[in-house]
């Protein structure tokens, strides 16, 4: 018989990983953490592009959890243990509070995804965490239905209950390259292979490559396929040398690569999507009427986003921004009004996992305890995270169900 040696047993050392790790320990367990990277959180380091969408502010708990579809109804019983309130309350207690944005998403006062970082890796540190790097697990054993022990390329580790806390495969450049999933696997769960569910999106349009670095905000954007008009989505996008990004493309993108199965994917954005096109134009003319012996593209700004002249250059060839705007015909100004109403996008594909905020892919629910997180194939087997097979928009809602899922787990394990 082999001798138990901690009474908890934690793979990964991201969100979920040291949530999970800290609260155990807290609960006056032996902890043991191992991550295969040199470092802890290099995922969490760079979320929200170094500032840490933490969580969502939603304070409707059915609303909330309406933003993980159809896993909803498997939620309700760990976010009524751990819910969005719980996170503020949670950093800020540690002297971290948290400040409320655009679209309900919550950030840490700082701005700085290292703090929150900070704020877990003391957590654990005074809960007695014993933490290994650079130990990559090589096998997971089991017996009967229960896990014994993992084995690293050092050692064999052996516990009472085990988490797997490794994350999914979305910015593999931070060790998330899907090792949880092939160890589900191996263990008999059911694991739906990911797929980039929360990425950018690659465009043909030259106009929009461009643009790169430039942002459009409030705008609304209208997909089609094959010319058929099948949704429309309103915020902000960001233009790369690649194509289009920002929250309103993150979070349609999962819609338009089921799209990309059936057919040519088309869009238009509506730079304006307050007025019509009659009040456009005469905003237009007005502005013109003011201007009349001014060069054109020293007034775009005043009728476009700012930056926008680049792209407008491309998209319109025919139009001379140099020319002085009393010589700009009725047609090309009214190109530039039609135009800014309907800038049109060719959808070529999605970004891969290197640029994917998330990826879906995981164990399905029917096969875990949503009350403890739990295997139901092993007793002693706990599941966080990116490990999960739940869809999720941007806005803080993929970190809170890492905040969730581990503190449900420390809970338990």
């Amino acid at each position: 018989m082999k001798n138990v040696v901690y009474d908890v047993i934690v793979i990964g050392g991201g969100a979920s990983g040291m949530m999970s790790a800290g609260v155990a320990a807290m609960n006056g367990k032996k902890v043991l953490l191992l991550e295969k990277n040199k470092n802890l959180g290099e995922k969490l380091k760079i979320s929200g592009g170094g500032r840490c969408n933490i969580t969502n502010a939603e304070e409707d708990i059915h609303k909330f959890l309406k933003f993980y579809d159809e896993s909803k109804d498997f939620l309700y019983s760990s976010f009524s243990q751990f819910k969005n309130t719980d996170t503020f309350s949670f950093f800020e207690k540690k002297k971290l509070p948290l400040v409320v944005e655009d679209r309900k998403r919550a950030f840490p006062y700082t701005e700085k995804a290292i703090d929150v970082f900070n704020v877990l890796k003391k957590y654990m540190d005074d809960g007695g965490v014993v933490v290994k790097s650079n130990s990559s697990v090589l096998k997971i054993l089991n017996e009967d239905k229960n896990i014994i022990g993992v084995k690293t390329k050092e050692e064999t580790f052996y516990a009472k209950s085990f988490v797997l806390a490794t994350g999914g495969v979305s910015h593999p450049e931070t060790g998330s390259t899907g090792d949880g999933f092939k160890w589900l696997k191996d263990l008999g769960h059911t694991v739906k292979d990911p797929t980039p569910t929360i990425v950018p999106l690659r465009v043909k349009e030259k106009w929009v490559h461009a643009l790169a670095g430039v942002s459009l905000q409030k705008i609304k954007i209208y997909f089609y396929l094959d010319g058929k008009k099948q949704f429309v989505n309103k915020g902000d996008v960001l233009c790369t040398h690649f194509g289009l990004s920002g929250p309103l493309i993150l979070n349609s993108s999962k819609k338009v690569a089921d799209l990309l199965h059936e057919g040519i994917v088309t869009a238009k954005i509506d730079i304006y999507p307050l007025v019509d096109i009659g009040e456009l134009e005469k905003k237009i003319i007005k502005i013109f009427d003011l201007n009349k012996n001014k060069i054109l593209k020293n007034i775009i700004n005043e009728i476009a986003p700012a930056g926008i002249l680049r792209g407008l250059e491309v998209l319109f060839k025919d139009i001379d921004f140099n020319k002085k705007v009393h010589s700009i015909t009725k047609e090309e100004r009214r190109n530039i009004s039609d135009g800014l109403k309907a800038l049109p996008v060719t959808i070529d594909g999605l970004m891969g996992y290197d640029r994917a905020v998330v990826a879906d892919g995981g164990v399905i629910l029917t096969e875990i305890d949503t009350k403890t997180m739990r295997s139901m194939l092993y007793n002693n087997l706990y599941i966080t995270g990116d490990l999960l097979h739940i869809t999720r928009p941007t806005g803080g809602f993929s970190l809170q169900l890492c905040w969730t899922t581990g503190y449900v787990v420390g809970m338990h394990a």
